[in-house]
């Protein structure tokens, strides 16, 4: 019998880590969350974490930073030890409250005065008991010039309650490839193209673990087979949010 995913995280129960050069009585009591993390994104040359309570149903947390657009820098992400977050680490965080940003209903602000606790690993084949459940990536019908249902206006997003989604794909393709030189920006592109709901999407991929590899790797269409995926709602720019993938994890048994 399969142990229920409260039970294969009852074990992880460690005390926070408090840094020094802080004071600890200049800001309010912290609350501390543990969360599986399902995403650790490129935003702003620093970081996007994200992931799932252990406790209360799995909710969202997206733990911000004090910085101007919640971009977590890396000196508030670290472990004791110097290390970062990595993809299904289950993580303690210290944070203050919740902060609400329209529909990323999901953030908090971090306590900057704490380290971050790695308490244990989720197991890659229990991935399963944390997918949403399959529907359409919000709102389709919009989308960018090199992307496919990739964009929410400003005004449909404004009605959404949430911004985070955990799901899983049959096949997904990752394309590199130089966007239209009618734009400024010419930078290579890293791309997900994938089916969901019935709906195809084409999205930037923000795992930098992945554009890393990928861009690496010259332009062209990689088929990377089964996988689970992280969409982010991203901030408001240029009128509309624009739907991410933060994570990918590639599914046991997909092709190398």
């Amino acid at each position: 019998m399969l142990p229920t995913l409260g039970a294969l995280l009852a074990r992880y129960d460690n005390p926070r880590i408090a840094k020094s050069g802080y004071n600890h009585c200049s800001v309010p009591t912290s609350a501390m969350k543990r969360i599986i993390c399902l995403a650790n994104s490129g935003k702003n040359s620093e970081r996007c974490i994200a992931g799932k309570e252990t406790k209360g149903g799995g909710s969202w947390i997206r733990p911000v930073g004090d910085t101007e657009s919640g971009e977590v820098p890396l000196r508030d992400r670290r472990y004791e030890d110097g290390s970062e977050p990595q993809l299904l680490d289950i993580i303690e965080i210290s944070l203050l409250g919740a902060q609400p940003d329209g529909c990323q209903r999901e953030n908090w602000l971090l306590d900057p005065r704490y380290y971050w606790d790695r308490a244990g690993r989720f197991p890659k084949s229990d991935l399963d008991r944390l997918l949403d459940p399959v529907e359409r990536l919000w709102v389709d019908g919009s989308s960018t010039r090199n992307g496919l249902n990739d964009r929410v206006p400003k005004q449909a997003a404004s009605t959404l309650t949430s911004s985070l989604r955990f799901i899983q794909v049959d096949e997904l393709v990752v394309s590199v490839f130089a966007p239209s030189t009618y734009y400024r920006y010419r930078k290579r592109k890293v791309q997900g193209q994938f089916h969901h709901a019935g709906t195809p999407y084409e999205l930037s991929v923000t795992d930098p673990i992945v554009k890393e590899t990928y861009l690496k790797q010259g332009n062209g269409r990689y088929k990377l087979g089964a996988c689970y995926m992280t969409i982010s709602l991203g901030e408001i720019y240029r009128g509309a949010r624009y739907k991410l993938i933060a994570a990918i994890i590639r599914a046991a048994g997909a092709p190398a």
